[in-house]
């Protein structure tokens, strides 16, 4: 039997309870797709005593963000598109055409769709930069938006880093059965089907309740939900780290630091060896390679006790390090800023 989801067996979203049960209401009300793949991929790590949930902040960023933050929806749509094509995440890119679709500018949603680049010159520039997100130092100020519509665009971006890593890691690329959504009328239709709740507006940090203790945020979040919602998730991905022995998290944090955005080859492989260092591979190939990922690296770091909540803490510490090394270099100063 066929499975949207790859190394993980989820719940169904229709099991969910309590505050899990609350974020796909929401999700439902404020996304329009009541079961968005890449948040049930998360729900198999619910929170615990030693880590808190993945799923909640990872909605948190990308609603504050994209949905509720400043900014332009469909601004923000093509910010999110550029991220995931630099990526290579297939799944977030079509889906993100259709959005595009949903804000009403079909044109500009299906000149993406054929590889082609926005008439408007404003959207030209806002894909451009973010497709050099990705590169460490490649898309810092001036931005192609307003100042203060960096946390909408900002976070948009960042939250998408991580998600395009989680869908290439634990979610099939195929967004609709028989891969439909490459037919324009089938992208279309599914667009519109979402404009309604595209074009409403949507109140801004009413996700901020589902997180724990969040904290303020990073200071170009502006006192803005989006800070908070990024501090969550930094939190939650982070505490993955304790799945590795402190020489695997050194060596994934001295590779990540030295990372400059490049798609790794094929050929020689540039990872640990499975049968020497899985939990480091696993994390590395997260950042940098999540689509690379397959049954035999996980079997290799699978022990009795590492259950599929294990797993996907372990793939979104690496994800993270890498949406880390990309915020730090995003937002770090310029050297007119310095001097």
């Amino acid at each position: 039997m066929s499975t949207t989801f790859r190394h993980t067996d989820p719940l169904p979203p229709k099991a969910a309870t309590g505050r899990v049960a609350e974020l796909y209401e929401q999700m439902a009300r404020d996304f329009g797709i009541p079961e968005p793949a890449p948040f049930v991929a998360l729900s198999s790590a619910p929170p615990t005593l030693l880590a808190p949930t993945l799923l909640a902040p990872a909605w948190a960023l990308m609603r504050e963000s994209l949905l509720a933050g400043p900014g332009d929806r469909t601004g923000k749509e093509v910010a999110a598109f550029g991220v995931s094509q630099t990526n290579g995440c297939r799944f977030c890119v079509d889906a993100h055409t259709m959005l595009l679709h949903a804000t009403g500018d079909h044109d500009l949603a299906e000149r993406l769709a054929r590889g082609r680049e926005p008439a408007d010159g404003q959207h030209a520039r806002v894909l451009d930069w973010a497709r050099r997100t990705r590169i460490p130092g490649a898309a810092r100020e001036p931005y192609p938006f307003q100042r203060e519509e960096a946390p909408g665009y900002l976070g948009t971006a960042l939250a998408f880093h991580f998600i395009n890593r989680i869908v290439s890691a634990l979610v099939t690329e195929r967004l609709l059965p028989a891969d439909a959504q490459r037919l324009r009328a089938v992208r279309s239709l599914a667009g519109r089907s979402l404009s309604r709740t595209v074009r409403r507006p949507v109140v801004s940090g009413a996700s901020l309740p589902l997180l724990d203790d969040p904290g303020p945020g990073p200071a170009w979040a502006a006192h803005t939900p989006v800070g908070p919602a990024y501090a969550a998730l930094r939190t939650a991905a982070t505490a993955g780290a304790g799945l590795l022995a402190a020489d695997d998290q050194a060596l994934v944090r001295t590779v990540v630091r030295d990372w400059d955005g490049s798609h790794p080859p094929f050929d020689p492989d540039p990872f640990p060896d499975r049968r020497e260092r899985p939990g480091a591979r696993l994390a590395l190939l997260a950042a940098f390679a999540p689509s690379r990922i397959s049954e035999a690296d996980v079997a290799a770091w699978r022990r009795p006790e590492h259950t599929d909540h294990c797993l996907v803490h372990l793939v979104a510490y690496g994800a993270f390090a890498a949406v880390d090394r990309v915020e730090s270099a995003l937002t770090a100063p310029t050297v007119e800023e310095t001097s």
